[in-house]
């Protein structure tokens, strides 16, 4: 991963030159992305790939097929990066990250059928009085008494 994102940097650099590719990670987030691992790697991955499209959400859809491994040349960079849920995908770009069609929602919108509902993302497990912790968790406002049992004490002889 990180020798394939140093080639995309170098051929940036040969493609725009220094001051074009600075220009370019500046306008795609990636200064900003330094104090964010997750989406560092993402920015950094984005470099020399192609965008796809966006949906009505604001998610960005890339592809960078050359010096990547198959399987991992589509992805999404997510609108809300600090609170992204792999739900906020629409089915139409499911479909298309997931290899199960290569074409993109723009390009089968004459397909889609007239009773279809714009998407929603699940909101279930959101907020934090719907995130399960255990009993023995320490966010659990119900915490478990850990002391189940009183130890043994051996009683004085009797004689």
């Amino acid at each position: 991963m990180a020798l394939a994102a140093l080639r995309s940097v170098v051929a940036s650099v040969r493609k725009n030159g220094l001051r074009g590719t600075l220009r370019e990670a500046k306008e795609n987030g990636l200064l900003s992305a330094l104090l964010d691992g997750n989406l560092m790697e993402t920015k950094l991955h984005t470099i020399g790939a192609t965008l796809v499209g966006t949906d009505s959400v604001g998610n960005k859809y890339w592809e960078k097929t050359i010096d990547t491994q198959f399987g991992r040349h589509r992805w999404v960079e997510y609108a809300d990066y600090k609170n992204y849920n792999a739900s906020a995908v629409p089915p139409e770009w499911h479909g298309w990250l997931h290899y199960i069609t290569d074409h993109t929602p723009e390009q089968l919108e004459g397909l889609k059928p007239k009773y279809a509902l714009p998407h929603k993302e699940n909101m279930s497990g959101r907020g934090d009085g719907m995130i399960y912790h255990s009993k023995g968790h320490a966010l659990n406002p119900n915490k478990r008494d850990w002391k189940r049992y009183e130890a043994w004490q051996p009683q004085a002889e009797i004689k």
